[in-house]
C-alpha cells in the first residue's frame, strides 16, 4: 500500500474514532439531556486540559526549531474569539431570544470551529508522522483517537446542552472531523512547508479551547442556583482536565 493510502485510511480511523464516545452518548439521548449540564461542566475541563496538557506542549516542543512565540499565537486565538463571538451577538442583536437561546446561538459556533480547526491539526500531526515511517504513524493514530475521545463526550454534551438536536450533532461532527482529512492531504502534498505552521495552529487552538471554557462555560458554573448543582459541576470540571491529564501522560510513557 502506498504512504498516501496509509495516511487516508488511519487519518479515518483517527477521526472517526475520536467519535466513538460521543455516539455512545447520543445513545442514551435522553438520560445525555437531563445530565447535559454535568457534561458542559466536564467539557470544560476537558478543553483546558486539552489546552494546557496538550497543546501547548505539542507546540512548545514543535516549535522549539522555527522560534514561534506559542503564548503570542495563543492570546492571537482568544483575542480572535472573543472578536468572532461579538460578531455573532452583534448578527443575532435584531432577533428576539431568551437569554439561553441567544448564548446557545453564540456558543454552538465557537464549539464547532475551534473542534474543525483541532481535527485539521490532527491530521497534519498523523500525516507528517506517516512521511516519517509507517510504524510511527500507526502508533500516532492510535494516540490522536485516544486522547481525542474524553474532548468529543465533552464536546457531545456540551451541544445537547445548548440544544442542538441529535441528528444535527452526529452531522456537525462528521464533517467537522472530515477537517482531519483536508489536514492530512495537504500535508502530504506540501510536507516539510505545512509542518512549520503546526506549531501556531495548535497555539491558535489552545487560544480557542482556554476562550470557550474560561467565558462561556465555568461563567455557568459560577452562576448555577439550583442546590448541589455548583458543587458536582466543579467536581466534574477537575474530573475532565484530570482525564485529559492521565490520557496524556499514559501515552507519553507508553
Amino acid at each position: 500500500m502506498s504512504t498516501l493510502g496509509y495516511i487516508l485510511i488511519f487519518t479515518f480511523i483517527g477521526s472517526i474514532g475520536a467519535l466513538v464516545g460521543g455516539m455512545i452518548l447520543l445513545s442514551w439521548e435522553k438520560l445525555a439531556i437531563k445530565v447535559s449540564h454535568f457534561l458542559a461542566s466536564f467539557a470544560a475541563g476537558t478543553l483546558l486540559g486539552a489546552a494546557f496538557f496538550d497543546l501547548l506542549p505539542e507546540a512548545m516542543h514543535e516549535g522549539e526549531t522555527t522560534e514561534v512565540n506559542i503564548f503570542l499565537w495563543s492570546l492571537v486565538g482568544i483575542v480572535f474569539f472573543f472578536l468572532l463571538e461579538r460578531f455573532i451577538h452583534w448578527f443575532h442583536h435584531h432577533e428576539e431570544h431568551h437569554e439561553h437561546e441567544k448564548e446557545a446561538k453564540t456558543t454552538i459556533p465557537l464549539i464547532v470551529i475551534s473542534d474543525t480547526v483541532h481535527n485539521f491539526i490532527d491530521g497534519v500531526v498523523i500525516a507528517a508522522t506517516f512521511l516519517v515511517s509507517i510504524p510511527l504513524g500507526i502508533v500516532t493514530t492510535f494516540a490522536v483517537a485516544a486522547h481525542e475521545i474524553p474532548q468529543e463526550i465533552g464536546d457531545f454534551g456540551l451541544l445537547l446542552h445548548k440544544g442542538m438536536k441529535k441528528k444535527k450533532i452526529i452531522v456537525v461532527n462528521v464533517v467537522s472531523a472530515a477537517a482531519a482529512f483536508a489536514g492530512a492531504i495537504l500535508t502530504y502534498v506540501i510536507g516539510d512547508v505545512m509542518e512549520m505552521y503546526v506549531p501556531i495552529f495548535l497555539s491558535i487552538t489552545a487560544g480557542f479551547f482556554m476562550y470557550i471554557a474560561l467565558s462561556d462555560l465555568i461563567p455557568e458554573i459560577h452562576y448555577e442556583k439550583r442546590k448541589g448543582f455548583a458543587f458536582w459541576e466543579s467536581i466534574l470540571l477537575v474530573l475532565g482536565i484530570a482525564v485529559v491529564w492521565l490520557s496524556v501522560s499514559f501515552l507519553e510513557h507508553s
